[in-house]
C-alpha cells in the first residue's frame, strides 16, 4: 500500500500531535515523526504544513540562537491547535474504526 496518500490525509494531526508534549523546531518535527514510523514523510511536507497550522492560529513560534548553524524557529502547540488536535483524534479514531471493521468483514454497515 502506498501510504504517501494516507499521510497526506493526516500530516495535520501528525504534527500537532508531534508537538504536542515539546516544542520542536522544522528538522526536530520531522525526525519525531520518522522515529514514529512515518518514514516516508517528506521534509518540504512537514514545513509547509508547520507553516499552514501556524498561519491557521494553531501554533506559536519563536527563535532561539544557535551556536552552530542559523538560529532556529521552534513551534509550539497552542489552545486552538489543542482543538483542533482533540477533533483530528476523533476523527480518526471513527474513521479507523470504519475502515477497520470493513477491512475485517467486507460489509458495509447500513
Amino acid at each position: 500500500m502506498d501510504t504517501t496518500q494516507l499521510l497526506k490525509g493526516v500530516l495535520d494531526a501528525a504534527v500537532l500531535a508531534a508537538v504536542e508534549a515539546e516544542d520542536g523546531y522544522g528538522y526536530d518535527v520531522v525526525r519525531r515523526l520518522r522515529a514514529a514510523g512515518l518514514d516516508d514523510v517528506g521534509d518540504a511536507s512537514v514545513y509547509g504544513t508547520l507553516r499552514r497550522l501556524y498561519a491557521s492560529g494553531a501554533l506559536t513560534t519563536y527563535v532561539v540562537p544557535s551556536d552552530a548553524g542559523p538560529h532556529r524557529k521552534y513551534y509550539g502547540i497552542n489552545a486552538q491547535g489543542r482543538a483542533m488536535l482533540d477533533l483530528h483524534r476523533k476523527e480518526w479514531q471513527t474513521f479507523a474504526g470504519t475502515v477497520s471493521a470493513l477491512l475485517r468483514t467486507g460489509e458495509v454497515a447500513a
